[in-house]
């Protein structure tokens, strides 16, 4: 089963919605109307630091993640990515698509100069943890979020 990944286009997005939807949080969160998403497609797509990835099996769009390439001061001016959004097709998790997502990731990453890959993951997604664990990420980190609306 070979995924191919490429950047998103803009006539992706009411699929990345979709899978965006597809998830016990994100139907709490997510909406139907599509005009908020794509003036966010929008705005990534301008900004060459933001990678919206896509993974198509058979003309199917099965993955999904933002990468973020981030510079700062900290580990003497280091670049480091940041992954966020990750999704797999529910119907086919577990067959290693989120894997091969996560090392395109890695590769991009390292391609921008990034010396280290991040994420944050909701505390609820046990599996998911398990999945970044076996990845080689750490849970190093304690991550806070504050709502603005």
């Amino acid at each position: 089963m070979a995924v191919i990944f490429r950047d998103a286009s803009r006539e992706d997005v009411p699929a990345l919605v979709a899978m965006l939807t597809d998830d016990p949080l994100g139907q709490g969160r997510e909406g139907s109307d599509l005009a908020p998403y794509l003036a966010a497609y929008d705005e990534i797509a301008a900004n060459p630091m933001h990678q919206l990835i896509v993974g198509v099996l058979q003309g199917r769009i099965v993955a999904t993640c933002q990468l973020t390439i981030l510079s700062g001061l900290s580990r003497q001016g280091a670049k480091r990515a940041l992954v966020e959004a990750v999704r797999v097709a529910g119907d086919l998790r577990s067959q290693g698509i989120g894997a091969a997502l996560m090392a395109e990731c890695e590769a991009r990453a390292r391609a921008a100069g990034a010396g280290v890959l991040q994420l944050t993951t909701d505390k609820t997604r046990l599996r998911a943890h398990a999945f970044y664990d076996r990845l080689g990420f750490s849970a190093s980190h304690i991550g806070y979020k504050k709502p603005l609306v």
